[in-house]
């Protein structure tokens, strides 16, 4: 047993410095990146993803975000046909979301054998990334399909990151514990604090010229700002895109948002929990919030807004013009209850 001493952070214990800028107006800030990836494939655009949650990672949600030029992880659980049709439409915004069982395998081979789109965007998605079974996944996958931009994870240190580099992944996905129906930490006790995560992952990613997803832990579209300030290629959004027209929510009903691997997710895709496991994710009510245009306009809006407070004309500048401070307190909640 060890202990780091080193004290790590998540979003809400720093805040943003401002600096001197000669930007004028937030329409002046350009949120769209250009990404070359290790496999030779490239990609344009806004770089945040829905998560591949029930809820958020729909077609509909994949329509909508695509005229913002975002991105949508796919919930895994759509069935084939309706896979293929949208992947068919090759979409700027869609990626195919897939685990590590036959099943999962034998199922993208038949997605992506009658898309007929070679450069297909993949998220390989499991809980641990740790594993030496994922690694060897990750391997043969690669191998087979040398074309595909290759999205994995979820790891949090650097160490494992660039394992995942190393065996053909374009974009590491970090984020163990931090998302608002996850209960990982609660029932295992395994995690690390996000900001900090993202800071020494994408370190040893971009050492590689590697890149990663930022996965978890936004609350708010000061959280996104922060999560790419703190050098995350890409940020993935479940909570804050949840309870939207587009991921199926009603506003005449009972709405829920639960973790991928809740009770209710696991009754709903697999017939229960198994007896080795238990639940690590939640279910909760939430609002209905209308349409998901509303949302995005406030998040790229906030993102825009940062930007211009550090002097950032692009987003890929934000990073490099960016000094957290440590604080006690971001945020004056003392009128949160009279909010309408």
């Amino acid at each position: 047993m060890r202990i780091i001493e080193d004290v790590k952070l998540d979003y809400k214990d720093v805040l943003i410095t401002p600096k001197r800028s000669t930007l004028s107006s937030r329409s002046e800030v350009n949120l769209e990146r250009t990404f070359t990836f290790r496999s030779g494939n490239s990609w344009k655009g806004v770089p945040i993803i829905a998560a591949n949650m029930d809820g958020v990672g729909t077609i509909e949600m994949d329509d909508e975000l695509n005229k913002h030029r975002c991105l949508v992880a796919l919930t895994k659980h759509y069935e084939e046909n309706k896979l293929v049709y949208q992947l068919q439409r090759k979409l700027k915004s869609s990626i195919y979301s897939l685990g590590i069982s036959d099943s999962d395998l034998e199922k993208f081979a038949l997605v992506y054998a009658n898309s007929n789109f070679s450069s297909m965007r993949v998220c390989v998605d499991v809980a641990n990334g740790y594993t030496q079974s994922f690694v060897d996944f990750i391997q043969r996958f690669r191998e087979k399909y040398p074309n595909v931009i290759l999205m994995a994870g979820n790891v949090v240190t650097p160490e494992m990151t660039e394992e995942l580099i190393l065996a053909g992944v374009d974009v590491v996905k970090v984020g163990i514990g931090p998302g608002s129906v996850c209960t990982t930490r609660k029932k295992t006790g395994i995690g690390y604090p996000q900001l900090s995560a993202v800071i020494e992952c994408a370190d040893a990613a971009h050492g590689l010229r590697g890149h990663i997803i930022a996965d978890g832990g936004c609350t708010v579209p000061g959280d996104v700002v922060k999560a790419f300030a703190a050098g995350a290629d890409f940020v993935m959004l479940g909570g804050m895109l949840a309870g939207h027209k587009e991921g199926g929510a009603s506003p005449f009903g009972d709405n829920k948002f639960y973790g991928m691997s809740s009770d209710t997710a696991m009754d709903l895709h697999n017939g229960g929990v198994a007896n080795y496991r238990a639940s690590e994710g939640k279910t909760v009510d939430i609002p209905y919030r209308g349409e998901v245009k509303h949302t995005m306009q406030d998040i790229l809006g906030g993102l825009r807004s940062a930007c211009t407070y550090v002097g950032a004309s692009e987003l890929k500048e934000l990073s490099k013009r960016t000094t957290f401070v440590r604080v006690t307190q971001q945020l004056n909640n003392s009128l949160t209850q009279y909010e309408i």
